[in-house]
C-alpha cells in the first residue's frame, strides 16, 4: 500500500463516520491538510497521519477519540497489520506482507459477505427500468448479508430515467447490462455498440476478461501447474485494489439504490485484469521455462478476479459466457 493509497483510505473511513453520524463534517480545505508519511522518532510502524488532529476540530470530537473511532474502522483492512495511536492522536500503521495480504485477499474474492447485515428494506419500483434496477439490488443485497424486497404497493419508492427509443435490435442480456450499467438518473442508450464484440464495448471487454482468466487456468493446467496465492509483484497493486473495495462497491450500490456502481466497478476490474497480464509479459511461463512462485501466484490472481467478474454479472443478472 502506497501513501496514497493509504491517505484515501483513512480518508474514506472518515467520510463513512460522517455518513453514519458518528462525527461532523468536515470541510474538504481541511481533509487537505491531511498527510501520510514515515513516522517520526517515537513513532510506530511504517506510516503514521496526522487525520485525527486536523479533523479533531471540525468533527466536533477530541482527537483521540475520532482516532480510535477510525482505527476501528480500519482495523479489518487486510493491508494493514496493526494500527495504533501514538502521542495526541497520530495513527500508525504497520503494512501487512503482500504476500499474506495477497492470500487473504484471494481467499475471499468473489465470497458472499456481511456489509449489509441488520439491512432491511422494501422498494417499490415505479417504472419498468426501475423493476430491473430492483431486482438487481436484491440479488446484491442479499449476497451481501442484507434483507432487501420488491412490493408493488408499499416501500421506498424507487425510479429511474427511461432508456432512449431502442435502435438496434438487442438480445436480452445486451439490454439488461444497458439498463444497469447506466445510472438510475440518466437516459440509457440501446443501441448497435452494445452489439460490437470488441473491447470497446464495456459489456464484451468484462466477459472477455473473465474468459481469459478462465482460459489462464486452464492452459496452466495443461503445463502441469495451478494457482497458488502469494506476492504477485508491483504490477498487481491496481487490481489488488479494486478487489479490495468490491464488499464496498457492493454496499454503496445498494446503499444509494445504483446498481450502476457495480457494473462500472467490473469495467475496471476487466481492465486491470488485462493490463496485468499485458504488463507482466503474459502470467504464463514462456518457452519451456518451469513455474515459478511468481507465476503461481498471477494465476491466483487473474483467478479471483475472475471469479468477482462472473460474480458480479451474475449479481447483475448476466451470464458470463467464454469466448476463448
Amino acid at each position: 500500500m502506497t501513501p496514497a493509497e493509504l491517505s484515501r483510505t483513512v480518508l474514506g473511513a472518515l467520510r463513512h463516520a460522517v455518513a453514519a453520524g458518528e462525527v461532523s463534517a468536515v470541510p474538504g480545505e481541511v481533509l487537505g491538510r491531511v498527510t501520510v508519511a514515515v513516522p517520526r522518532p517515537g513513532g510506530y510502524g511504517d506510516y503514521a497521519c496526522n487525520v485525527a488532529l486536523v479533523a479533531a476540530g471540525p468533527a466536533r470530537v477530541g482527537a483521540l477519540a475520532l482516532a480510535a473511532l477510525l482505527r476501528e474502522r480500519l482495523r479489518h483492512d487486510p493491508r494493514l497489520a496493526d494500527i495504533r495511536v501514538t502521542g495526541p492522536g497520530f495513527l500508525n500503521f504497520a503494512l501487512a506482507d503482500p504476500a499474506t495480504y495477497e492470500r487473504d485477499l484471494v481467499a475471499e474474492a468473489g465470497r458472499p459477505g456481511d456489509a449489509l447485515a441488520g439491512l432491511s428494506v422494501t422498494l417499490r419500483p415505479c417504472d419498468a427500468r426501475a423493476e430491473v434496477l430492483a431486482e438487481a439490488l436484491v440479488r446484491i443485497a442479499r449476497a451481501q448479508g442484507g434483507d432487501l424486497h420488491v412490493d408493488h404497493r408499499h416501500g421506498e419508492p424507487l425510479r429511474a430515467a427511461p432508456p432512449y427509443e431502442r435502435t438496434a435490435p438487442l438480445d436480452p442480456e445486451s439490454r439488461r447490462w444497458a439498463l444497469l450499467h447506466t445510472a438510475p438518473a440518466d437516459r440509457p442508450r440501446l443501441d448497435a455498440p452494445l452489439l460490437v464484440q470488441r473491447v470497446e464495448n464495456p459489456l464484451f471487454l468484462v466477459r472477455y476478461a473473465h474468459s481469459r482468466a478462465r482460459a489462464l487456468v486452464r492452459n496452466a493446467a495443461d503445463l502441469g501447474y495451478g494457482p497458488r496465492a502469494g506476492d504477485s509483484g508491483p504490477h498487481a497493486a491496481p487490481l489488488l485494489a479494486l478487489l479490495a473495495e468490491q464488499p464496498a462497491v457492493l454496499r454503496r450500490a445498494v446503499e444509494h439504490r445504483a446498481p450502476d456502481r457495480l457494473a462500472r466497478r467490473l469495467v475496471r476490474v476487466a481492465g486491470a485484469l488485462l493490463d496485468f497480464h499485458d504488463r507482466t509479459g503474459g502470467l504464463l511461463p514462456l518457452g519451456g521455462l518451469k513455474p515459478q512462485a511468481a507465476h503461481r501466484a498471477r494465476l491466483a490472481l487473474a483467478e479471483a478476479a475472475g471469479t468477482v467478474l462472473a460474480g458480479g454479472l451474475t449479481l447483475l443478472g448476466v451470464s458470463a459466457p467464454l469466448y476463448v
